[in-house]
């Protein structure tokens, strides 16, 4: 079984992001930053106060049509004005979205909050505080005859930087409370995503509680088209690293801000 995460970017390298989805190979996708206008297609422009981005209207849709073989679960954060190419508003919603190939029968699905509840934002968008949600599917792989329970999360992004904070440790523990409810007893747990975090997160011990190793540690997890200095983002946990067959922080080809993380079970 394959598991990839990654930081969708909000599908800002679409050119380069799709057919790098049509070649991955996943079993399981777990995508954030990931869009969704209800009727719209193309292009849109996010703004909030530190950065404007060209955004895909829809890049649920847009995945869902080159995976047509995964079950493509969505869920929505918040919601907020974009623009279109001819300066229109639209409302958006933007979340996590988990694909699982049809080919492993998906047995169970939960998600939850992490930080904060949904919200429509309805003048723009803030730069600080935004809720966030976490999404776990429970699958069964019938090649290695067991469970396999999959927790997609997008961690609180804070301007000041990504250094513990209390609402960062009260994330850790919806987090854990949302894995414990997600598996059952004896299931291979992987907890992935962009964590907004750094490596000596308490998060990590809270995590570690529930028999989670972190693959990351350290590495640089950004591409080339992050500029900042701090390289530290995206995480993956595993709760026996004896069944890792491989595990690899890609570097090529880009096609984010962040790096896909890549672990074939």
């Amino acid at each position: 079984m394959r598991i990839i995460s990654l930081n969708a970017w909000g599908g800002a390298m679409f050119d380069d992001l799709a057919p790098w989805i049509d070649a991955c190979g996943a079993d399981v996708l777990c995508l954030q930053e990931v869009t969704h206008t209800p009727g719209l297609g193309g292009w849109t422009r996010f703004d909030d106060a530190d950065r404007s981005l060209p955004q895909r209207a829809n890049l649920l849709a847009d995945v869902r049509e080159r995976l047509p073989h995964h079950h493509g679960l969505f869920t929505a954060s918040d919601a907020g004005p974009v623009q279109d190419r001819q300066r229109r508003f639209h409302r958006q919603d933007f979340g996590l979205a988990t694909f699982v190939a049809e080919a492993f029968p998906l047995v169970g699905v939960r998600s939850a909050f992490v930080h904060g509840a949904y919200t429509e934002h309805r003048d723009g968008w803030p730069n600080d505080g935004r809720p966030r949600a976490a999404l776990a599917v429970r699958v069964h792989d019938r090649r290695a005859e067991r469970f396999v329970t999959v927790v997609n999360l997008h961690g609180l992004r804070d301007p000041r930087g990504k250094a513990d904070t209390p609402a960062r440790q009260a994330q850790a523990e919806r987090l854990a409370d949302l894995v414990e409810g997600a598996r059952e007893d004896g299931d291979l747990t992987v907890v992935c995503g962009d964590f907004n975090l750094l490596p000596d997160s308490t998060t990590f011990k809270t995590l570690a509680d529930l028999g989670l190793t972190d693959l990351v540690g350290d590495a640089d997890t950004r591409t080339s088209r992050y500029p900042k200095p701090l390289r530290h983002a995206s995480y993956l946990l595993v709760s026996d690293p004896g069944a890792v067959a491989r595990f690899e922080i890609a570097t090529a080809p880009e096609v984010s801000d962040h790096r896909a993380l890549v672990l074939d079970l």
